[in-house]
């Protein structure tokens, strides 16, 4: 019983580190693709087909342009969630981290009277 429960913790916790991986829109497939919370099957269809036919994304503006239902709103989202282009997150993209250390460093200013 001990043994089970270990490897299913073990098991839990390896997986934990997919939900935060960084995924390049260039390189990865669709199940890697689906993995990014905001990129469903119609979404990850739409980019690796049109990875197919025009080739690997330059930057952001380009992955913009190209795949239909991606705006900059979505973009940022998306980066903030993994997903990349060259390895590049979405410029106006805040890691999660961030995000809750700005937070906190905001809270410590005092307020103007």
């Amino acid at each position: 019983m001990l043994k089970k429960l270990l490897q299913i913790t073990l098991m839990l916790i390896a997986t934990m580190g997919l939900v935060f991986a960084q995924v390049d829109v260039n390189k990865a497939d669709k199940a890697a693709l689906d993995s990014v919370k905001g990129v469903g099957a119609v979404t990850s269809e739409r980019i690796l087909a049109e990875r197919t036919k025009g080739g690997n994304f330059k930057d952001w503006s380009d992955f913009e342009k190209r795949v239909k239902g991606i705006s900059d709103k979505s973009a940022v989202k998306l980066s903030t969630a993994g997903l990349r282009v060259n390895g590049q997150p979405k410029s106006g993209a805040a890691a999660p981290a961030a995000k809750e250390e700005s937070k906190k460093a905001a809270d410590k200013i005092p307020a103007k009277k």
